[in-house]
């Protein structure tokens, strides 16, 4: 079986790490399904919203295989196989998967099932909504494997919850449970296993019945006004709303409104 499973429903696209076995940990092949989805589902003009979700009820992810990954990139050992080939003569494709550095402005829900330690906590990161379930955990063990979470969490971590309870989670390396993320705002929901699935799609299926050309302008203009002056923000957003307000899509919402239907939104 693929260490990803990525399939197209609805306008939807469906992220499943695949390797239930190894708590769906990271291995050069999953980080190349998932640098390669990403591309697709940016490209991909049909698919309004992504849900990234783990293989069983155990884990979400349990970050890089200590086993395969890190060694490899480490160079403690060889390459063996074409993904482990792909992955060090592209090292970008890491900085894809993990979605830092790779500019993305359809939404990403995370579906939390379990585990998400180390890579596990930083892909989320880079995903928009995160829903958890009761038995999820959350945590960057790195520095206690003696290294260090460079997949984002170091910048991007500061900026999503509170500075203090960042530092935390960062320097011991300790874990917490959903109820605690959901807490410091590090997580949207939480919800039973059972339900979790349900409410990623129903979450998904809210934002993909909206004008997508709006839906990407928003997500557009929060990421790049992040941390810059007021004024140079508002250009942006000017320069957003501007793109929106001349497509079809802004003059068919409200026309669907006043005939009291469903709007047929089309993206341009």
């Amino acid at each position: 079986m693929p260490h990803l499973v990525y399939e197209k429903r609805d306008g939807i696209a469906h992220l499943t790490m695949n390797r239930p076995e190894k708590r769906n940990a990271f291995s050069p092949e999953m980080i190349c399904r998932l640098a390669d989805a990403w591309h697709d589902f940016r490209e991909d003009t049909s698919l309004r919203v992504a849900v990234l979700t783990g293989a069983g009820d155990t884990a979400f992810s349990a970050g890089a295989d200590l086993g395969r990954l890190i060694p490899l990139l480490t160079r403690a050992r060889e390459a063996e196989d074409k993904w482990d080939e792909r992955i060090l003569r592209k090292p970008s494709l890491l900085q894809v998967a993990l979605l830092r550095r790779f500019e993305l402005y359809k939404p990403v829900i995370a579906a939390v099932n379990g585990f998400a330690l180390a890579g596990g906590t930083e892909i989320i990161q880079g995903t928009d909504i995160r829903l958890a379930s009761t038995n999820a955990r959350f945590g960057l063990s790195e520095p206690k494997r003696g290294i260090v979470p460079a997949g984002g969490s170091m910048v991007r971590l500061v900026r999503q919850i509170p500075f203090s309870k960042a530092m935390e989670i960062l320097l011991t390396g300790d874990d917490l449970s959903a109820e605690e993320a959901h807490r410091i705002g590090l997580v949207n929901k939480v919800t039973s296993p059972a339900r979790l699935h349900d409410e990623a799609v129903a979450m998904a299926r809210r934002i993909a019945d909206n004008a997508p050309l709006a839906v990407r302008a928003i997500k557009e203009v929060v990421l790049r006004t992040s941390g810059i002056p007021l004024e140079d923000a508002y250009a942006i957003e000017d320069a957003g709303a501007a793109v929106v307000m001349r497509s079809s899509d802004a003059r068919e919402g409200p026309r669907a409104f006043l005939e009291k239907r469903k709007p047929r939104f089309q993206g341009s």
